[in-house]
């Protein structure tokens, strides 16, 4: 009884990792590719939903009551921990805020590069923004290396005009 139990947290576990790669594929180059918190968030709401999903359709596979009402609050609990999380950001510093954005702008220029746009407007839009979206990516990794070797600098340093003198 116990092993398939344990085929659907395997079944679970591997699905969670392979979407995890998957979300990266629209982005624009693989340097762009970067650890985040926020998708790994949506991974495991998304993880939990399956598994609610999973055990309700196949509920003639998984017989034990204890363990199937064990199973649903632990997916609950993940899923409202992890869109806790999600939604506050709270464990989302400088360095994983920049990580999680690179790659949404990677995907911006991608967007931006390979749509089949047809109206001048929007392509100039797209032009734009892809141009842009380069920019701020080579923003953003130049300042994860300053702050990984120099540290932080304090919003306080704002009103002495020192952030904006490095960027």
């Amino acid at each position: 009884m116990y092993k398939t139990y344990i085929r659907l947290f395997l079944m679970i576990t591997v699905s969670m990792i392979v979407m995890y790669g998957i979300t990266y594929l629209n982005s624009y180059r693989l340097e762009d590719v970067f650890w985040s918190e926020t998708r790994f968030y949506m991974n495991l709401i998304m993880g939990s939903a399956m598994t609610l999903v999973m055990l309700w359709f196949m509920r003639d596979m998984y017989k034990s009551k204890v363990l199937n009402t064990l199973i649903v609050i632990l997916a609950i609990a993940v899923m409202g921990k992890a869109t806790w999380l999600m939604r506050t950001q709270k464990e989302v510093n400088d360095i994983a805020y920049m990580k999680a954005m690179i790659p949404h702008h990677s995907i911006a220029i991608l967007t931006s590069q390979k749509a089949q746009i047809r109206d001048i407007r929007v392509h100039q839009l797209a032009v734009n923004i892809a141009e842009t979206q380069k920019e701020e990516i080579k923003k953003m990794k130049k300042l994860i290396r300053q702050i990984q070797t120099e540290g932080p600098q304090k919003l306080e340093d704002l009103t002495n005009n020192k952030i904006t003198q490095n960027l």
